[in-house]
């Protein structure tokens, strides 16, 4: 089978105190396993079954499943967000993320603000997105478990957990407060700009004949 739980690419405590292990052991060890578990049931003996994860939750969204979408679309989003997060006392965004975000925000600051914005202004559960799209990056949310994958032209660069799970113990209610610590001390920039630095090779690609 080609899907898995994947392990978090930090220790369990690294993220302290922003983001509890208490946190990570529901969040991960639960939640995130939950939506895994599901998946690798309803595709057992299916066309399916050996399939990658972004194949399952695009087609599942086709074949309109929307139990095996919401299950394995929220187990691809929760990889991302994995790897959205890093230990404290990494550097902000630089090179050409940095000057991307100064060109269609107006600078970090003004990102942060938009991003906060939209992520504490997003009705009930969901997700907050930075992503490139149409030739810029923008600040969008998606409801429950919808993607960025499923949407034609959207590439992800970053994302935040609004569900609750993923800062109840933490922050109770404080969504806002939850957003400030992943602005200011948990977002993985060194990733995020790798991740945009791939986006805008696969641009300058020449289309394949």
């Amino acid at each position: 089978m080609s899907l898995n739980l994947s392990p978090l690419p930090f220790d369990r405590s690294a993220l302290e105190p922003h983001m509890s292990a208490r946190t990570l052991d529901f969040h991960h060890g639960k939640h995130h396993k939950a939506y895994v578990d599901y998946t690798i049931a309803a595709i057992k003996g299916t066309p399916l079954e050996y399939s990658n994860l972004d194949v399952i939750v695009k087609t599942s969204k086709e074949s309109g499943d929307k139990r095996l979408f919401n299950n394995s679309a929220q187990a691809w989003n929760h990889d991302f967000f994995w790897q959205s997060l890093a230990p404290i006392g990494g550097p902000g965004p630089t090179g050409k993320l940095a000057h991307w975000l100064m060109r269609d925000f107006g600078g970090i600051d003004q990102f942060e603000q938009a991003f906060k914005k939209e992520a504490v202004g997003h009705f009930a559960s969901g997700w907050a997105w930075l992503i490139y799209e149409g030739g810029k990056l923008q600040v969008t949310s998606y409801h429950d478990a919808d993607t960025p994958i499923v949407h034609d032209g959207v590439v992800p660069i970053l994302t935040a957990d609004l569900w609750e799970h993923a800062y109840y113990l933490d922050y109770q209610n404080a969504r806002a407060s939850f957003l400030d610590a992943f602005l200011s001390h948990l977002v993985g920039w060194r990733a995020a700009g790798e991740r945009f630095e791939r986006v805008l090779l696969r641009e300058r690609e020449p289309p394949r004949s």
